[in-house]
């Protein structure tokens, strides 16, 4: 499934991302900030203030775990099995990957922004939220993870190093991970991924993020379609309304197949227009990558 190359009058970005990146940093950084903050409220943190030995919580076991670190009080009050950590020793470590291809760039008109830039708002607020409760930060590509309320910054001067495909060996154990982007290319690509990252015990999520054009095809009449990505040839089509019902249904077919990779490897997915809100997407990120 691939997305409608833009019509010909559609917005283009000009410059290099990295460079338009760099530029906009300072405003970006401004705007995560406030989604974030309008976000906060809305949940609460697994973190309390005072020093990490002092506090201690469960989490399930999981197949790697040292048997001594069980803790069979907890583990008889249920049939499952409980490994007691202190508060420093939960802290999670989330990483984090986006998508920056050509079709990213694109968005179907002014009224919205580009896939890129909602993208890389919705890590930053994430990873601001993250930072926030105590947890950390890693990028896919760097080496090693961020912490502290300081560090976003150091996170958005990072993102121009992500790297190109979400594969990342030194991403550890038991760590989350969260992928956007818009998935619109071979599901095989999607499934090799995630499988991968499944395979090194990271769960995480997938949301796929697109433009409004995308999901409902509102054109009319003759349009060209102009090339955004090397296999995406350009098109005219004489007469959109002739193709809008089967376009819908290959959607439809695709989001399915995504919706599945991610289930088959214990991980969530969703979707975001960039005609909505950024701080729903953020809350319901937050609450996906809550302890299970």
């Amino acid at each position: 499934m691939a997305s409608p190359p833009p019509p010909a009058s559609s917005a283009r970005l000009t410059i290099p991302w990295a460079e338009q990146l760099g530029a906009r940093l300072p405003p970006l950084l401004v705007e995560a900030e406030r989604v974030a903050a309008t976000v906060m409220p809305g949940i609460h943190g697994r973190r309390r203030a005072g020093p990490g030995e002092a506090f201690w919580q469960f989490r399930p076991y999981v197949a790697g775990d040292q048997a001594s670190r069980i803790d069979w009080r907890q583990s008889g009050k249920s049939d499952r099995l409980f490994i007691r950590e202190t508060e420093w020793e939960a802290a999670q470590t989330v990483a984090l990957w986006r998508a920056a291809d050509a079709g990213m760039a694109w968005r179907s008109g002014p009224e919205v922004p580009p896939k890129q830039l909602r993208a890389d708002l919705l890590l930053l607020a994430l990873s601001a939220l993250l930072l926030r409760g105590g947890e950390r930060v890693r990028l896919f590509g760097l080496p090693r993870p961020f912490a502290g309320r300081g560090a976003l910054p150091q996170i958005a001067d990072s993102m121009a190093s992500l790297a190109p495909v979400p594969e990342d060996p030194r991403i550890a154990r038991h760590a989350r991970a969260v992928l956007f982007g818009d998935f619109w290319g071979k599901l095989e690509e999607t499934r090799r991924a995630v499988g991968a990252l499944s395979a090194q015990g990271v769960r995480g999520h997938l949301l796929q993020v697109i433009d409004p054009a995308e999901e409902t095809l509102p054109y009319a009449g003759r349009i060209r379609f102009e090339e955004v990505a090397a296999g995406l040839a350009a098109a005219l089509v004489p007469r959109v309304e002739s193709v809008r019902a089967l376009y819908l249904e290959r959607l439809t077919r695709h989001r399915a197949g995504l919706a599945a990779i991610a289930a088959a490897a214990g991980w969530s997915f969703a979707t975001h227009r960039t005609d909505q809100p950024p701080e729903a997407a953020l809350l319901a990120l937050h609450q996906a990558l809550a302890p299970q």
